[in-house]
């Protein structure tokens, strides 16, 4: 943690982050015209930032482009904040993101990089074997993982098929894709959500996922890309706040043995 709170230590680099987290995947050069920095500035603080996990990045052709990671964020407000008091932290700072909300589109894509002691083989089962996605998702996904095969959802009882369900892209240990599932009535009523909440979501266009999976030495990064929203999506506002939990305690399992649940009740 220490470069964690090295990193946010400097202004300049705390604005890189505010830059991110108005819109996401930003290129370099994006950065720069939007910060009134030189490049060469830039391009160190950026350095200082993904060298703590602060800052993920992606390429799409010939660009690189810049996300906000709350990997590390988060593990301080675990370590911290949940020792205190949550629930008055999380009220302060919903009533701040309200007060301070702008119309502002954002890039619609989620981007989130976890860094797990694991191997790519036992990641990819973890991600693709129904019996292991159940135990830190609570979700049971079945396919034969083969691009174009359907893909199956079963949580809470509620079983969720669809014709435009299927795997994207399949590479073994390498990078797994598919589509999001369909909001069933079944599902709305299994999560609590109302008539107009079901209907606003079914009207999107339906997104993505995937998985990036690269060896570090004893480590492997998995870096995982939501997209594919409109604008104002609710969608998205739902699965950012689901995401974090969800690697987080297939972080856990593959290290522990146990998912977050799991250890909470130890």
């Amino acid at each position: 943690m220490d470069e964690v709170f090295k990193a946010l230590a400097d202004p300049s680099r705390r604005r890189l982050l505010d830059s991110l987290n108005a819109r996401n995947g930003q290129t370099l050069r994006e950065l720069c015209a939007g910060l009134d920095m030189a490049r060469q500035s830039v391009s160190k603080h950026l350095a200082v930032l993904e060298a703590a996990g602060l800052v993920t990045t992606v390429r799409r052709g010939r660009e690189k482009l810049h996300y906000l990671n709350a990997v590390p964020i988060n593990a301080i407000a675990e370590r911290w904040i949940n020792r205190y008091d949550r629930h008055r932290a999380n009220a302060l700072a919903d009533l701040k993101t309200a007060l301070e909300s702008t119309t502002m589109e954002q890039d619609p894509d989620f981007v989130y990089t976890t860094y797990i002691r694991t191997t790519p083989e036992r990641l990819w089962q973890a991600l693709t074997d129904p019996a292991w996605t159940r135990r830190y998702w609570g979700v049971e996904l079945t396919s034969d993982w083969t691009e174009g095969a359907p893909v199956t959802w079963e949580f809470g009882g509620v079983t969720m098929k669809d014709a435009e369900q299927v795997v994207l892209a399949s590479e073994p240990y390498r990078r797994l894709a598919y589509t999001w599932h369909t909001f069933t009535p079944e599902f709305a009523e299994l999560v609590g959500l109302d008539a107009a909440g079901l209907a606003e979501m079914s009207a999107e266009p339906r997104s993505t996922v995937s998985f990036e999976i690269e060896r570090l030495d004893h480590l492997v990064k998995l870096t995982v890309t939501h997209g594919g929203f409109g604008p104002d999506s609710a969608v998205r506002k739902g699965i950012s706040g689901g995401w974090p939990e969800i690697l987080s305690s297939l972080k856990t399992l593959l290290e522990t043995g146990a998912p977050l649940a799991e250890e909470g009740g130890q």
